[in-house]
């Protein structure tokens, strides 16, 4: 009985041993020697217990892993007797995975000599490497250029990544107590509070535009644009992501770039005015030569004594006057059209801008004998846009089509201006019965310095193409080699 009773724990811890799902292992301490293992090892490693007993551990470990337990490296911890390490191990099959072992030393009571050492080891390969990825990701998430913040449902900020710190230029030590409201204007947090994060709770996802402004950014531009909402196991929200973009760097490019298509939007018009100048300088001399004529003939007529009622000299003054008027308002076409401006978008009729710039070119149409139709459309559309630059484009249109029409030996020459407004798009087609463009020619039209001109540069046409895609539009020529030539320009309306 008494022997049953001192042998029954025994049995019991080897039986619990046996059916443990973690690996238990006996080592000796000089080299590691497996000495007795259970069969969970089977299962772990690929090892039967035959295969595995007499084996030094040592072997298996992996090459930059095997002295991580003798030189007490970062990984192994030490607790009331017990050493806990995470590692690679090998198994059968070659290769390796990580095992989390916790081992205690078991020495002779009298002399204090290390017996053996007991192991406890489970497979931990899954939580690894899902600790590597997130470490990675972290590590991602810090090293980006993106500002990435997180926040609680009260809107507390409790991480900031390095670039948004240096970014919005905040202190560090204001992490507990940061607010998602000082960072953004009052109007554009209220946006959020009432839609953004509603929609988010909604959707998990939110992507848009929403301009960070807090006090401690000066020189920078910054922007949330996805905000994300993350929840537990059971639905309730754990934290916010938000992800913003410093867009300094970009919105100086824009601005440049903008800058550099008004300073050739300029150019081409006034190359275009140099182009036309003798068509002008006879369009301006006309009511200069009326008022000469008006002038002398009023003279004439008072040293004649003819003229000597106060309505006769009205009369004469005010046939002078108009013709001042028509000349001051070429003046005016010509100043305004050449006239460096910003870019600037406007409300205009696009049938009276169609036929203000065919007016313009009136003098070089008929000096070609080229006369103007107009389809105009009867709605009369109005266009959002800048007004400048779409009467730079339908000048330049209207210019190719005389130009063409000027080496072409037709008997007839129109020029048709045609405006449509149809399903929120504006088309504006100018068309020339000329002699057509040559397929070769048609595909690299609106390239850059590409002409079929002896005198022209080759840039009209490609900064026209600039100017429409700029305001959201298109802007192509259809030809069929020989029977003239359409370019069609299409925009959005504003709805």
């Amino acid at each position: 009985m008494y022997q049953h009773d001192d042998y029954q724990p025994l049995d019991r811890y080897r039986q619990l041993a046996e059916k443990s799902p973690d690996l238990i292992s006996r080592h000796s301490p000089e080299d590691f020697v497996f000495i007795d293992v259970n069969p969970a090892v089977e299962k772990i490693l690929g090892y039967t217990v035959e295969e595995i007993l007499g084996r030094p551990a040592y072997e298996l470990f992996h090459p930059d892993d095997a002295d991580t337990w003798m030189n007490r490296a970062s990984s192994v911890t030490y607790r009331e007797g017990v050493y806990t390490n995470v590692y690679r191990f090998k198994c059968k099959s070659g290769s390796y995975i990580w095992l989390e072992t916790t081992s205690r030393t078991i020495r002779d009571p009298e002399t204090g000599l290390l017996e053996e050492i007991i192991c406890v080891s489970r497979d931990v390969t899954e939580r690894v490497q899902a600790e590597q990825t997130m470490t990675r990701l972290a590590r991602v998430v810090e090293a980006s250029s993106d500002l990435v913040m997180f926040c609680n449902g009260s809107h507390q900020i409790d991480y900031l990544n390095e670039a948004a710190i240096r970014t919005m230029n905040i202190d560090k030590s204001r992490f507990p107590t940061l607010h998602l409201e000082e960072l953004l204007p009052r109007e554009a947090y209220q946006q959020m509070v009432e839609t953004v994060f509603p929609q988010v709770l909604a959707d998990r996802n939110w992507r848009g535009e929403i301009r960070l402004h807090p006090r401690s950014m000066e020189d920078r531009i910054a922007v949330i644009q996805q905000i994300i909402a993350h929840r537990g196991d059971s639905g309730e929200l754990q934290y916010f992501s938000i992800i913003g973009r410093d867009i300094t760097d970009q919105h100086k490019a824009e601005e440049e770039a903008r800058q550099h298509q008004l300073e050739m939007a300029h150019i081409s018009r006034l190359m275009s005015v140099g182009e036309m100048a003798s068509g002008l300088a006879h369009e301006i001399n006309q009511p200069l030569a009326a008022i000469l004529n008006y002038s002398r003939g009023c003279l004439r007529r008072i040293e004649e004594g003819s003229m000597t009622r106060l309505d006769q000299v009205t009369q004469a003054l005010e046939l002078i006057a108009r013709q001042a008027v028509r000349a001051a308002d070429i003046i005016k076409r010509l100043r305004s059209f050449v006239k460096k401006t910003e870019y600037q978008r406007m409300v205009f009729q696009i049938n009276a801008v169609c036929e203000e710039i065919a007016q313009f070119l009136d003098q070089e149409a008929r000096d070609h004998g080229i006369s103007y139709r107009f389809m105009l459309d009867e709605q009369n559309p109005v266009l959002h846009a800048d007004k400048v630059q779409i009467e730079q484009v339908i000048l330049n249109l209207l210019r190719n089509a005389i130009e063409a029409h000027g080496q072409c030996e037709k008997e007839e020459k129109l020029i048709t201006i045609q405006t449509v407004s149809q399903g929120g798009q504006l088309q504006v087609r100018v068309s020339d019965n000329a002699s057509g463009i040559p397929a070769e020619q048609l595909e690299n039209l609106f390239e850059p310095f590409f002409t079929s001109k002896e005198s022209g540069l080759g840039m009209g046409l490609s900064i026209s193409r600039t100017i429409i895609e700029a305001h959201g539009g298109r802007l192509w020529a259809e030809s069929d080699g020989s029977n003239g030539t359409t370019f069609t320009i299409r925009l959005p309306l504003d709805k």
